[in-house]
């Protein structure tokens, strides 16, 4: 397959066959070509090398992720317990009503935090 935008150009052939200074021309040519593929094939080989690490770079980020949320997923866990427990203890609708004021109070302060930022 050939490409256009390749400068080859085949050299003009006597019907009496090649003469040697268009053999010495094709292998030069040869030698050139040759010499342009291996700089390919070395840029494509330290780009696969680049992706290769970023790849295990960005696994080694999603497992720290995956880890954190399973611990983040525990302690949500324990903490519903705790809140379920506790609104099954009696005197526990006084400590519910503590509880949304509280969460109410840090929902506003960040409220306004964030909006006069």
């Amino acid at each position: 397959m050939r490409r256009n935008n390749y400068p080859y150009q085949p050299l003009n052939q006597h019907p009496s066959g090649p003469h040697p200074a268009s053999h010495d021309a094709l292998e030069a040519e040869n030698e050139q070509a040759a010499e342009e593929l291996k700089q390919k094939i070395g840029a494509l080989k330290s780009l696969t090398i680049d992706i290769g690490n970023e790849v295990r770079y960005q696994d080694k980020l999603l497992r720290g992720i995956d880890d954190d949320m399973d611990r983040t997923s525990g302690f949500l866990g324990n903490a519903m317990t705790r809140v379920v427990r506790l609104a099954k203890q009696g005197g526990g609708a006084r400590q519910m009503c503590y509880m949304f004021l509280f969460i109410l109070v840090v929902f506003l302060i960040l409220w306004i935090t964030l909006k006069f930022k």
